[in-house]
């Protein structure tokens, strides 16, 4: 017996229907591979939501490892950014400082400069604001070194934080000049009213 093989030919037609039969099969496998993804996101969510945070334990990094973010206060990273490094090293000798107040416990800064930049509607120049006091006193510093006429302000009712702004200049090109000289030198700042 003698095998004879069969040549199928299928139309346009049949060829389209098994076309579009797969894309839907492919359409409906990816539709419920998305709806279960979504799905297992927001109960990983909800999951990680609800179980208590556990403390993680630092792992001591390698010589050739950045610190872990945590343990970088401002002026550490300040200093660890500039190369050539502009701040003065800390001192080896112990500091006589008074202890640290309590945030509600600030010192406000002089009324009557505060009034007296508020009544001429001057612009300042924010440089940073920062939470602890040896941060914005680093960066007071460093700012005065490059010749910058710098403040610190404490807004205690409203606002835990140390602003360290430069001015007060009488017209906002002024304030865009001093803004883009400390672009220039490496900040970030902002002009304010």
């Amino acid at each position: 017996m003698a095998k004879q093989d069969t040549e199928i030919t299928l139309g346009i037609g049949r060829m389209l229907a098994i076309f579009f039969g797969l894309v839907g099969v492919c359409a409906v496998c990816f539709g419920l591979g998305y709806s279960m993804g979504r799905s297992s996101g927001r109960s990983s969510v909800a999951a990680a939501e609800s179980e208590p945070e556990k403390p993680v334990s630092p792992a001591k990094p390698a010589k050739s490892q950045a610190p872990a973010p945590e343990d970088l206060t401002f002026y550490k990273t300040v200093k660890q950014s500039e190369g050539d490094a502009h701040l003065p090293p800390p001192s080896s000798a112990p500091r006589t400082t008074e202890p640290e107040a309590a945030p509600a416990a600030r010192p406000q800064p002089a009324p009557a400069k505060a009034a007296r930049v508020a009544a001429a509607g001057a612009y300042m120049v924010q440089v940073a604001a920062v939470s602890r006091k040896e941060d914005a006193d680093a960066l007071l510093g460093a700012l005065r070194k490059k010749s910058y006429n710098v403040t610190e302000t404490v807004n205690p009712p409203h606002d835990q934080l140390y602003h360290v702004q430069v001015g007060p200049f009488a017209d906002l090109q002024e304030a865009e000049a001093a803004r883009a000289r400390l672009v220039s030198d490496g900040y970030n700042p902002i002009v304010k009213r």
